[in-house]
């Protein structure tokens, strides 16, 4: 699977989400505070974010301004045939090894990304099967052009525009440990970063687009689509109350309003899933 989406304009709802497969985001112009994982990216044209797998990510845009942005999302097996190259470089391993990584590019490194751009955009409007295929080589080029970019910044020191993200950083921080403690509210979070509970929920919605309690329950349940994938035999009570659920109930109307079925509904999904790719191996 690969999806080339260049120059979206579309407005965007601030809504935490994930997905199963990778994605290249790159910035052209706007304001946005993106939040991915448990970072704060404060957004640049000409940034680059390598994104993988299951981290729940939203960006936080200003109505105010254009939001312009390219993605693309891929399955790593289309990459195969070029990782098996003689001498292939490993240009999946910046997603391996960062998991989520800002590249911020000025002048020609930007210049030159943009240009690759603007050509897979050429190729995908032609539609034929070799425009298919050179816009596929176009992103194989840009994945070299990122694994070596990615050699050249290694560990960038992180900057923060302004205190509020600064402390919003240390909130998450402090969520990602304890996203899943059943005792987890406000005069906790108030008591142990030392700033008014009504303070920390202003600057948090202000920042991010979302409530604290909005983050961490995203969070749970895409921890629960994790589990159930990785522990079929897991039980639905037995994920709620690891994730920090205190009555089944809560956690099952929560699952479906953000998954769109049961969490029972979705285990059978992933079990007739597993069961179809084994049929097609056989």
């Amino acid at each position: 699977m690969f999806e080339f989406d260049y120059r979206r304009t579309l407005p965007f709802e601030p809504v935490f989400h994930s997905h199963p497969f990778y994605e290249v985001f790159y910035f052209h112009e706007g304001k946005c505070n993106y939040l991915i994982g448990d970072r704060i990216y404060n957004l640049a044209p000409g940034d680059l974010i390598l994104m993988y797998g299951m981290t729940l990510h939203c960006p936080k845009v200003d109505p105010a301004f254009p939001y312009v942005r390219s993605i693309m999302h891929f399955e790593p097996a289309i990459l195969r045939p070029y990782l098996e190259l003689p001498h292939a470089v490993p240009i999946l391993q910046p997603f391996a090894q960062f998991k989520n990584h800002r590249l911020a590019l000025r002048g020609e490194d930007k210049a030159e990304v943009e240009r690759i751009l603007v050509h897979m955009d050429g190729f995908q409007r032609r539609g034929d099967a070799v425009s298919a295929s050179r816009m596929l080589l176009a992103f194989v080029d840009l994945l070299h052009f990122i694994y070596d970019r990615c050699l050249q910044s290694l560990n960038g020191a992180r900057e923060f525009t302004s205190d509020k993200e600064k402390t919003v950083q240390d909130v998450i921080a402090l969520l990602e440990k304890r996203y899943a403690d059943d005792e987890l509210n406000m005069d906790k979070l108030q008591e142990e970063l030392h700033l008014s509970k009504s303070y920390l929920a202003k600057i948090f919605k202000e920042v991010t687009g979302v409530t604290i309690f909005d983050y961490v329950y995203r969070k749970r349940i895409n921890e629960a689509k994790i589990l159930f994938l990785l522990q079929p035999g897991l039980a639905v009570t037995d994920a709620a109350f690891r994730l920090g659920f205190k009555h089944l109930a809560h956690f099952s109307r929560l699952f479906k309003e953000q998954v769109g079925v049961t969490p029972e509904r979705y285990k059978r999904q992933l079990k007739e899933h597993s069961a179809g790719i084994a049929r097609a191996g056989e």
